[in-house]
């Protein structure tokens, strides 16, 4: 009874102070007086509209005030970055989560702030992917839920983001619906959305939650977040040109260096590993606990031979930031430098990682099965793949499975999910190079050539173990035979033509030619239809 008197006074007298500010600003704005009156009571007022914007940006809607606005510091930065989706420092979610926790446990019927104090620790478990902070910020996210069971859209948002982090995408995306049936016009749900949207494969409504979001709020979260959506289209200079503006408006060290690392991974993907060094470094001097840039820096050492430097970062990198993905890539690089005993120290780590996770909730048999069918049991991979493939089809389970089933020695049904992946408009050397391997052990050479030598042109570093297979397996298919690819009869189509221009003149009816003229760029993407926005940073919003 205390505390409900103690908060029920405090309530009362900050709109007290409020009123009291405004009926002064009014009665000064009528009555002429010296300027510097005028100047206070208008003070005065400013200030309590700050106050209570402080107090309405962390509570729901709806409510009365609750929590405090914090002071100008680390709790107030993090505050902005979680309630904004944006990334934040370590030192300062921290800062928030001790600031919250203390609250809550004085103040245990504030619903938005339990829903912070989830948030916050949500984000600190995925910038030390840390998933042992994930049940904590599912408690948190549920008690707020408890307090406030309707129309807390704040919880069910945090837990929407929570399901994303632990590859839950089918339960994140019933969470951010049911929110966005509630409340279209809620900026910060589409983020969660379209996550789950694309770890679910579905591109298309992926793009239309980006286009809402641009609609709805801009800024460098936004931005990123619309970069990669179109990355994963195959839509590169797009991605490219979000990612630019995404720099230009971020507000913080950590905003502007989740910018730099994607237009990092972008350089990556296009095979130019020096332009990638470039922004990895980059992000590193905007931030230096963009651990994550650190890693993106070894992947490109490695490409250009600088093999002792690549361990070195990775070994920073995982050190700060132990994901999986790393712990699989530093091993694939000790192993390709022959040095079979240190690869199978990382990979035990990585078969730990995944098990600790699997504790916390998470996920991992995506990463898991490419392990295995590489370096284990490609019959184990294959079960663990098809039913992370039934539950999340999305271009990169698609793949994962394809070549688990060709490891497995299941060719054709392994081709089929490699042809899907491929065909879903990412360009991904490593989805080509699968298709490509599989279609050379069925002796299917013309079309194991093209998807080679796409591999190779799409990025020639794609791994540091699978690459040189790549080239080696290119050379062993030889140069395609001479005078073009024969017809079903047998005969080159190259001689056919030539034998038939000195006979047909001008009458051939075939419409084989014009046919062929107006279909040869059916593979270029369609202009796609999205409203046109303002490309100077100055008029984007927030």
């Amino acid at each position: 009874m205390e505390i409900a008197k103690t908060e029920q006074d405090t309530d009362a007298a900050r709109r007290a102070a409020w009123l009291s500010a405004s009926a002064a600003a009014q009665r000064t704005a009528r009555q002429p007086g010296p300027v510097p009156v005028l100047k206070r009571a208008v003070l005065v007022a400013l200030a309590a509209a700050v106050l209570v914007g402080g107090v309405l940006l962390i509570m729901p809607e709806g409510a009365g005030p609750k929590a405090p606005p914090p002071a100008p510091g680390p709790v107030a930065r993090a505050l902005t970055a979680v309630t904004a989706g944006a990334p934040a420092s370590v030192g300062d979610l921290t800062a928030l989560i001790s600031d919250r926790a203390a609250w809550v446990r004085t103040h245990p019927g504030d619903d938005a702030s339990w829903a912070v104090l989830g948030s916050a620790y949500l984000e600190r478990g995925t910038r030390a992917a840390d998933s042992s902070y994930y049940p904590r910020a599912e408690w948190a996210l549920r008690r707020s839920l408890e307090v406030r069971p309707k129309d807390n859209a704040d919880a069910e948002i945090g837990l929407a983001a929570l399901a994303n982090a632990r590859h839950d995408y089918a339960a994140a995306r019933t969470l951010a619906e049911g929110v966005r049936a509630r409340a279209a016009g809620r900026w910060t749900l589409y983020p969660a959305l379209i996550e789950a949207y694309s770890g679910l494969g579905d591109a298309k409504s992926a793009a239309k939650a980006v286009e809402q979001l641009l609609d709805l709020r801009g800024g460098a979260a936004s931005l990123t977040r619309a970069a990669e959506v179109y990355r994963e289209r195959g839509w590169r200079e797009d991605a490219s040109a979000l990612l630019e503006e995404a720099v230009g408006h971020a507000v913080s060290a950590p905003q502007k260096a989740a910018a730099l690392v994607a237009l990092g991974d972008l350089a990556w993907e296009r095979g130019e590993p020096q332009g990638a060094l470039a922004q990895y470094e980059a992000a590193l001097r905007t931030d230096p606990a963009a651990h994550a840039a650190l890693a993106g820096r070894a992947r490109s050492e490695a490409a250009l031979g600088r093999k002792t430097d690549a361990q070195r970062d990775y070994l920073a990198a995982i050190s700060h930031l132990p994901r999986p993905e790393y712990v699989l890539e530093l091993g694939e690089l000790y192993e390709s430098q022959g040095l079979d005993g240190d690869a199978r120290t990382w990979f035990d780590k990585l078969r730990e990682l995944a098990a600790r996770d699997g504790v916390n909730g998470v996920d991992d048999a995506l990463v898991l099965g490419r392990f295995e069918a590489d370096h284990g049991s490609a019959p184990t991979a294959v079960e663990r793949l098809e039913a992370e493939w039934r539950a999340h089809p999305s271009p990169a389970a698609e793949d994962a499975l394809a070549w688990a089933m060709y490891r497995a020695g299941d060719l054709e049904d392994g081709l089929a999910h490699a042809k899907k992946a491929t065909e879903s408009g990412e360009r991904n050397a490593l989805f080509s190079y699968h298709q490509g391997m599989i279609e050379r052990a069925l002796g299917q050479s013309a079309p194991a050539r093209r998807r080679l030598q796409d591999a190779l042109l799409t990025n020639p570093y794609f791994s540091v173990v699978l690459a040189p297979q790549a080239k080696e397996a290119l050379a062993a298919l030889g140069e395609p035979p001479e005078g073009g690819p024969r017809d079903m009869y047998g005969h080159v189509a190259a001689a056919a033509q030539a034998g038939s221009e000195g006979s047909d003149s001008g009458g051939n009816n075939s419409g084989y030619s014009s046919s062929t003229s107006s279909n040869s760029n059916t593979g270029r993407r369609p202009g796609r239809p999205r409203k046109t926005r303002p490309s100077k940073p100055s008029h984007r919003r927030g």
